[in-house]
């Protein structure tokens, strides 16, 4: 099989930190080629230096594509040898249509006037070959996440693309929809395309990979053939950390104690449009020194209840009691909510969690200005203290406190979103997709933070779509569907089939006993 793609001695600097160090990797065509590492290892960086993103000259070292050397100096270019990237965060403008944004930039024009027919019997092709029904006119915004992948997927195909790399593709889809996307690579593969995978899911990396280069502190540490012998999950992850990770859930010991916060009859409507209910009377309780679980596929209300608890940030005609400690509290603004001992840390850390363009120390005292202030003035040594201690109790990557959080990578900037609510010292912390797009071992970290946290009597929320997750981590799992608990059931006696089928059927099987130690049934 002959090489594509040949990227030899690829070393980037930024001020202060070595982001790549004379890095190698090599393509074959056709082949799927997975790059993993931990957060920081410079898997996004070594891309960005191959599509153009940071062009020719910005860094050292040679790349060959189809046996010549380029000098990429934009993603322009990369796209005219057929070299497509789609990020992690989608590049897609929400109220134009499908086939304006296949299109955006690349028009199908005659004479400096766009051919709206052939844009849309092309995209028609485009899209039937992804496998997405959607007419060519539908807005981007009516489309859930999983379609939107499959738009920047076929935005890739218009472009004649050769070699496609996706960066964390599923890392905001449900179990389905990953398997829809990964089968449409094996696909591509199939035509002679080339894909570059960059995934924190082993599993999926396991079902399409045909090698995977591991990248760890921005060197090159090896090159596995899956085709040689199975490669275990262990194994990839020896590469990635640098040591075995015996067990993938921190092990907890203590047992929840009496009711910390409870929830009762909570309801949220819709935004935009009135009466259409997305919330629908949840009751929900939180033990002190407990880590509650809700389970649900996308859409099913998660993040719209969490948001509409904590200051009521999503929805309209919110109703229903909040109480802490037995008393009710006040959650009608975002400052009531965290002054009542609420924190919520959301699944969206770029738009909602994080003010990217300051600096590490301004993110993490945001929540808690008053534990750095005198007299109402920022003391700005404090704050330089405070953001110092967090930096080394989570272990945040970065060359000082003084460095953006946008130049930093998606689990250190996950792990400056936690600092900022730790800060805040909250009773009662919601995790929303708290390790999404994050490796193994800064998983494990957030774990072991979580457990920090109810060992000290405080509640944790953790809203998650990676069931074993839920499954290592949680006391007690609601499962949630339409807005709606359907059922609830102690982790002990959970499984992720046990979850699928009260989300699929609207419930559990079996009643709750009496005392509430065992599952529960909703009706529906």
């Amino acid at each position: 099989m002959n090489t594509i793609l040949e990227m030899r001695g690829i070393t980037k600097t930024f001020p202060g930190v070595k982001a790549l160090d004379n890095v190698n990797l090599s393509v074959r065509e056709g082949e799927i080629h997975a790059l993993i590492g931990e957060n920081g290892a410079g898997k996004s960086t070594l891309m960005k230096v191959l599509s153009g993103v940071y062009p020719h000259g910005s860094y050292e070292g040679d790349i060959r594509f189809r046996g010549a050397p380029v000098a990429v100096r934009g993603i322009a270019d990369s796209e005219t040898l057929g070299i497509v990237i789609i990020h992690q965060e989608l590049a897609l403008v929400p109220l134009l249509s499908i086939t304006e944004n296949l299109f955006l930039g690349n028009e199908r024009a005659r004479g400096g006037v766009i051919d709206w027919t052939a844009a849309t019997l092309r995209a028609r092709d485009l899209l039937r070959t992804v496998g997405l029904s959607d007419p060519p006119e539908t807005p981007i915004t009516d489309l859930g996440v999983g379609k939107q992948q499959l738009v920047e997927i076929a935005k890739a195909l218009s472009k004649e693309v050769k070699l496609l790399i996706l960066d964390e593709p599923t890392a905001s889809l449900n179990e389905s929809d990953s398997d829809a996307l990964l089968a449409l690579l094996l696909r591509f593969k199939a035509q002679g395309i080339a894909s570059i995978l960059i995934s924190h899911k082993l599993n999926e990396i396991a079902k399409v990979a045909d090698r995977v280069t591991i990248l760890r502190d921005g060197t090159t540490v090896e090159t596995l053939d899956c085709h040689d012998a199975p490669i275990s999950q262990d194994r990839i992850i020896k590469g990635m950390v640098g040591r075995d990770l015996a067990d993938r859930y921190p092990r907890r010991a203590g047992t929840p104690g009496e009711i910390l916060f409870e929830v009762e009859g909570w309801s949220a409507d819709h935004p935009i449009h009135p009466g259409r209910r997305v919330v629908k009377d949840i009751d929900l309780h939180v033990r002190r020194g407990e880590v509650v679980g809700i389970a649900g596929l996308m859409g099913a209300g998660r993040t719209e209840f969490a948001m509409s608890l904590f200051g009521r940030s999503y929805g309209r005609n919110i109703r229903g009691t909040a109480r802490l400690n037995g008393r009710a509290i006040d959650v009608s603004t975002i400052r009531r909510a965290m002054d009542s001992g609420l924190a919520y840390a959301t699944e969206d850390r770029k738009h909602y969690g994080l003010v990217l363009d300051n600096d590490i120390r301004h993110n993490v005292t945001l929540a808690n200005l008053d534990g750095v202030a005198k007299a109402g003035v920022i003391h700005h040594e404090r704050e330089i203290e405070v953001a110092n201690d967090f930096r080394r109790r989570l272990r945040i990557r970065c060359s000082s406190v003084f460095q953006e959080t946008v130049n930093l990578s998606g689990g250190n900037q996950q792990k400056v979103v936690l600092s900022k609510w730790l800060f805040a010292d909250p009773q009662v912390l919601i995790l929303d997709e708290p390790t999404r797009g994050i490796d193994v071992g800064a998983k494990y970290e957030i774990y072991t933070i979580v457990n920090q946290l109810v060992a000290e009597g405080r509640g944790v929320i953790l809203i998650s779509s990676e069931l074993p997750e839920l499954l290592g981590v949680a006391d007690r799992i609601y499962v949630m569907n339409e807005g709606a608990l359907v059922a609830e059931m102690p982790a002990a006696e959970a499984s992720q089939e046990r979850i699928m089928h009260a989300i699929m059927s609207g419930g559990a099987a079996g009643a709750r006993p009496a005392d509430g130690t065992g599952p529960r049934e909703y009706p529906q």
